[in-house]
């Protein structure tokens, strides 16, 4: 169960252009939950770029260099990711594990999220990456 926070109303000005925009593509219902989730990924970056400059007082500021070599990192384990996730879909579909629980059954004994999260082994494909893991 997801639990909700508190909520108060404020009032904030908005360009009206980039209000009625967003209200035109999320609806006056899901207006708020939008700007919400905005304001949440702005204190993100905040506390990301916090966390950087303390880290350049500490250690230097970060050199193209070092830069370079995280994105080329960064993209080998996208690669690496999606890979194993085409990988995996091909198991499925031979071993006719390609279709989807119906809904409500997920986790419950006998389906497979059950054997792999309780160790069973059913030579699901997750068992596999959880031992090599």
């Amino acid at each position: 169960m997801v639990e909700r926070m508190a909520t108060k109303k404020y009032t904030v000005t908005l360009p009206e252009e980039l209000a009625e925009a967003i209200r035109a593509e999320v609806g006056s219902g899901n207006f708020s939950r939008y700007v919400t989730r905005a304001i949440e990924g702005q204190r993100e970056r905040d506390r990301l770029h916090e966390a950087v400059r303390w880290w350049e007082s500490e250690y230097g500021e970060v050199t193209e260099a070092e830069l370079a070599e995280v994105e080329a990192e960064h993209r080998d384990l996208e690669r690496r990711h999606e890979e194993r996730a085409v990988d995996r879909s091909d198991d499925r579909e031979a071993t006719g594990q390609g279709t989807p629980e119906p809904a409500g059954t997920a986790g419950r004994p006998g389906t497979a999220e059950h054997s792999s999260a309780a160790g069973h082994s059913g030579g699901s494909p997750c068992d596999e990456e959880r031992v090599a893991a």
